[in-house]
């Protein structure tokens, strides 16, 4: 039998479906905790569903999956007949999912390597895609990870949110804390640093901070050959428009997604979230 390498992740890098299909990639759900209800991210919970929830104020958590859940994927992965499996996951400073896949690796039927990814959102899921295309052009484990290092790397995360409360409910601004009074009665620019969600600009109105995220992915994008994910809780219409004025402006755009952030980072970032993350290829 050849040998193969299989690509898992989780729910929260938000990859297209055909893009899963495409690749063979598998993502074990995160849970959403919704009153009393514990539901699956992506087929138990809808973004919308979610944002309705927040709006209403109902009480909302988040969880990450079972050593179980990760156990079952690899033995299926095993089953289809991979060799090897590389677990790319959500940065381990917002969420214990890490932790969850390296417990069940210890058990696995084939040698498993877990990465860190630092990353969250198509950040991770750009990633995902760069270890499942090297592990499709025949490469080993280390060089499927080392292609997802690579890519990890070089991607920028930004996001506009409507208000720091969801994220300071859940303990995930990290040093933005500390500038938390101040940052609450404006528009607040974030970006993904070192795992984290940090504080990057403070800007008066939404439509100017929605302009200077614009004008810092352009910035960001340059003239390089770079994919870019728009994402958005309830905001389509924010999320189409920015897309477009991107489209315009990055002249070495390769693929663009456009697409509603799940439940479990919308627990966090609340209605009205607009980001986008640049990954050069």
């Amino acid at each position: 039998m050849s040998r193969h390498v299989a690509i898992v992740t989780d729910s929260t890098a938000y990859l297209p479906q055909r893009a899963m299909e495409r690749h063979g990639i598998t993502a074990v759900p995160l849970t959403v905790v919704l009153g009393d209800q514990a539901l699956e991210e992506g087929t138990e919970i809808s973004a919308r569903s979610l944002a309705l929830a927040l709006q209403k104020r109902r009480p909302v958590t988040t969880s990450r999956p079972s050593p179980e859940q990760f156990a079952a994927a690899y033995r299926a992965a095993a089953d289809a007949g991979a060799t090897a499996i590389v677990s790319l996951h959500l940065s381990a400073e917002f969420s214990g999912t890490y932790d969850a896949a390296v417990l069940a690796a210890k058990e696995a039927p084939v040698p498993v390597r877990v990465v860190d990814t630092g990353m969250v959102a198509m950040a991770l899921g750009f990633c995902a895609l760069s270890a499942a295309e090297a592990a499709e052009a025949g490469g080993t484990v280390d060089e499927a990870v080392a292609a997802a290092e690579k890519r990890a790397a070089s991607t920028a995360a930004y996001f506009y949110v409507d208000t720091l409360d969801y994220l300071r409910r859940g303990g995930r601004i990290g040093a933005a804390q500390a500038l938390l009074g101040s940052a609450l009665a404006v528009k607040p620019l974030l970006e993904l640093d070192g795992g984290r969600i940090e504080l990057l600009e403070k800007v008066r109105t939404a439509s100017k901070a929605i302009a200077r995220l614009e004008e810092i992915v352009a910035a960001r994008a340059g003239t390089s050959r770079v994919d870019i994910a728009v994402h958005h809780l309830a905001a389509p219409e924010r999320a189409a428009a920015l897309a477009e004025r991107l489209r315009e402006r990055v002249p070495g755009l390769g693929e663009l997604h456009v697409s509603e952030v799940g439940a479990v980072i919308g627990a966090h970032t609340g209605p009205g979230l607009l980001g986008a993350v640049v990954s050069p290829r």
